[in-house]
């Protein structure tokens, strides 16, 4: 394929040639998602990037995203609870560590900044020394100040997604703006923090505005996308989606690849429901990232079934030593 080649020159693909590469059906989506591999490895090698997550305070979240099972204007059965203690965090941190996973971040619910970001970042600060992970954190939207203390307490790398593109934001939330999150990303990059940010796929939107969200995170040159699938959760407006097809989102994750060659695309929530035996395909079409375990409100793989999975395709993780005093 041209298009291949001209990736692999160092070449970006334009929007005309994204859109004919989403409409690729048949065998030559098989040949996509070859290429799309061909990409990876000449721009991330073999090695996969693991990382896991806790879901440091639940729920009770005064934004209205609609896919969000953790927001205080949808009804839904999750367990909501306050920050977790400082043994809490580190109790996951060890045990996660002996799974293959080199990341570790603090999520919270919420919008942004509030009272408990002071604790957070002691709590942080512990982490890095203790466990010798790489630490990332995911609290929402930022301004200068709590990127400096951030950046001061060791986070390696900020999350933030985008959700999905601009031109569908409004009909995901109303309580704040995409240039609100495009604004903590900038912040983070200009602070010379890692940022991982990327979206979910499946809300409802348009082939078009996958491409639209794929170039909108080139444009802002972050280093890892997360990829989720919309796994719906009753109670929220999204309960009953369509869900996408395997394929198209097999597709769709090569189609990044194309625009995002050297990035990490990173598997993320909902690959376990809408991929289910087609895991495996998704790390010969791009992907180079997984976020092993559990999400923040629904169960994930067993971190062990991934490492398997990994070593079968004969790719490589980076493993943490397990200190013993850890």
């Amino acid at each position: 394929m041209q298009l291949t080649e001209k990736v692999l020159a160092g070449h970006q693909i334009t929007l005309e040639e994204a859109r004919f590469l989403m409409s690729l059906q048949g065998s030559d989506l098989y040949l996509l998602l070859a290429m799309a591999n061909k990409i990876k490895e000449k721009f991330a090698g073999s090695k996969v990037d693991l990382c896991s997550v806790i879901n440091a305070r639940s729920g009770k979240c005064s934004e209205d995203c609609a896919f969000c099972a953790q927001s205080i204007h949808h009804n839904t059965k999750i367990n909501t609870h306050e920050l977790l203690s400082e043994e809490e965090f580190l109790t996951h941190a060890r045990e996660i560590k002996k799974t293959g996973a080199n990341r570790f971040s603090i999520v919270t619910s919420g919008k942004g900044v509030d009272k408990d970001f002071s604790k957070i970042v002691k709590i942080l600060k512990q982490l890095e020394k203790e466990t010798r992970l790489k630490i990332c954190a995911s609290l929402g939207i930022l301004d200068e100040k709590a990127v400096e203390e951030l950046k001061q307490a060791n986070v390696s790398r900020y999350h933030h997604n985008l959700e999905t593109a601009p031109s569908f934001f409004d009909k995901i939330c109303t309580t704040h703006s995409y240039e609100d999150r495009v604004k903590t990303v900038r912040l983070a990059k200009e602070a010379g923090m890692e940022v991982c940010c990327g979206g979910i796929i499946g809300l409802g939107e348009t082939p078009e505005q996958r491409l639209e969200l794929a170039f909108f995170l080139r444009d802002l040159d972050v280093d890892s996308v997360p990829i989720n699938v919309l796994n719906p959760v009753p109670g929220t407006p999204l309960e009953k989606a369509k869900p996408l097809s395997p394929l198209e989102i097999l597709k769709t994750i090569a189609v990044f690849r194309f625009i995002l060659p050297d990035k990490i695309l990173r598997y993320a929530g909902g690959r376990e429901v809408n991929l289910r035996d087609l895991q495996a395909m998704g790390l010969v079409a791009g992907i180079n990232g997984i976020l092993i375990g559990n999400y923040l409100t629904t169960y994930g793989r067993n971190p062990e079934d991934d490492i398997k999975m990994i070593k079968d395709l004969e790719l490589t993780f980076e493993r943490r030593m397990v200190y013993e005093q850890n």
